[in-house]
Formats: structure tokens, C-alpha cells, sequence
């Protein structure tokens, strides 16, 4: 659904170095006012963000903040309402990709995880709905991973949290759909191009070479496309993966 607003934002929550940085740009290039939220520890990361879609023509806040906090993001939420504009897309895009055996697992560790990933979902989900039907349209966005569909060795309490994710994403559209809110939940089935990823991968940039990875600016072309559809061709799941990938 197309902006409606000249002051529309565009929320992302999780607007990291990679995807969600490249969701935030690709919808400040839309005319979207981008307000970007990460962790208060990565404030000064947000700021850098904030600037480059500032120096490319864009409108950017950087807004740090928990997302795990419950009365953290209702202030967040009604901040941005009041002062910026209305939030036409959110996009939630928390990562929490951690690996322990599930005889080394802590509780804490485990949740941790299910907080940043799928409690915080909530928060988000909640909050963006509560805006979005009073005004009867809107977009909900929220990122998955391979782990929101099979759990892996190790990754117990990641694909604990994504599969949780993904269930409160698929309830939110049937209960919102016809309120004309288009919930969607995008599966990332791959590595994407990051730093973590660049580092992990010895032979990265022959496996680049061949599309091998995927594209955090083409990931976020996604995000703007499902935004865009029209209502009797809506999309819940998407999945992306390089043409490599098995699955």
C-alpha cells in the first residue's frame, strides 16, 4: 500500500550494520521518514546510519531503545506517532542467532533469546497494530531466518524463538487482514552479506562471486515490494535464498 502521508514513517526495529540498515534506506528512498531503532548500546551506530540517509537526501531518527522493554517501546511508539508521523511499515528485524548445545544451554541464555526474538516481536507487533487499525491500513514486517522453519543442531533456543515468531506473525494476519493491516513474515533461508559472514567464510568473496549469498539491499527491495502490494494479491510468507541454496 502506497504512503499516504508526506511525513509516513517507515519503523525498523533491529536496524542493524546489514539487512536492516538496507531496509531503512530503501524506504527512505521511498519518501519515508526512517526511524531506526537498535539497542541503546549501538546508539552511536544508529547516529552514523541516520546520517548516511540524511547525506543521500533521506529522513532519518536514530531512536535507541530495548526492544524487550515493554514500556520502553509503548514510549517509542507514542514519541514517534506525536512528533514524526504516522507509522505506515513496521518492520521487525531483531536478530538473536546464537548456537549452544542443549547440554551447555543455560536458562538465561535461552531466555534471552526468546526476549530479543519473539517476546519483542510482540511488543512490536502489538504496538504497531494498536496505530495501524485506528486509521485501517498499514504494514507489519517481520524477519525470519532457515530457523523459523527446522531447528538445527545447536540452535534450540534460536529456533525456539523464530518458530515463535513466525506463529504470532501468522496470527496478527488473520486477525488483521481484514482490517485491512497486511502482516507479513519474511523466511531469510541463507547467509547474507555481513561482516559476520565475511568473517566466517574463508572463500567469501569467490562464493559472492557466484550469488552464492544474499544481498542485504536486494533482501530490502523485498521489504518495499510487500509494503507496495495490493490488497487482493497479499503476501504472508516470502521466502528468500540465494538460487544455491538447498532446501
Amino acid at each position: 500500500m502506497p504512503k499516504k502521508n508526506e511525513n509516513a514513517v517507515a519503523l525498523v526495529i533491529g536496524a542493524g550494520d546489514d539487512t536492516g540498515a538496507s531496509v531503512a534506506r530503501a524506504f527512505a528512498k521511498e519518501g519515508y521518514i526512517a526511524c531506526l531503532v537498535r539497542r541503546p548500546s549501538s546508539a552511536a551506530d544508529l547516529e552514523k546510519l541516520a546520517d548516511e540517509i540524511k547525506a543521500a537526501g533521506g529522513r532519518a531518527h536514530a531512536m535507541p531503545c530495548d526492544a524487550r522493554d515493554e514500556e520502553a517501546m509503548i514510549a517509542l511508539f507514542d514519541s514517534i506517532e506525536a512528533d514524526i508521523g504516522p507509522i505506515e511499515v513496521s518492520v521487525f528485524n531483531v536478530g538473536a542467532n546464537v548456537k549452544f548445545s542443549i547440554l551447555e544451554m543455560t536458562s538465561r541464555v535461552y531466555r534471552k533469546v526468546w526476549e530479543m526474538a519473539a517476546f519483542a516481536g510482540f511488543l512490536a507487533g502489538r504496538e504497531s497494530a494498536k496505530r495501524m487499525v485506528e486509521r485501517g491500513h498499514g504494514s507489519i514486517l517481520f524477519t525470519g531466518a532457515t530457523a523459523s522453519m527446522r531447528g538445527g543442531d545447536g540452535f534450540a533456543a534460536f529456533a525456539s524463538a523464530k518458530f515463535a515468531l513466525r506463529a504470532l506473525a501468522q496470527s496478527m494476519a488473520r486477525e488483521l487482514g481484514p482490517k485491512n493491516i497486511h502482516v507479513a513474515h519474511v523466511v531469510i533461508d541463507g547467509m547474507i552479506d555481513s561482516r559476520f559472514i565475511r568473517q566466517l567464510l574463508p572463500n567469501f568473496d569467490e562464493v559472492k562471486a557466484r550469488d552464492g549469498v544474499l544481498d542485504p539491499e536486494h533482501i530490502a527491495q523485498n521489504y518495499v515490494m510487500l509494503h507496495n502490494q495490493p490488497r487482493s494479491a497479499w503476501t504472508h510468507e516470502l521466502d528468500l535464498r540465494p538460487f544455491s541454496e538447498k532446501f
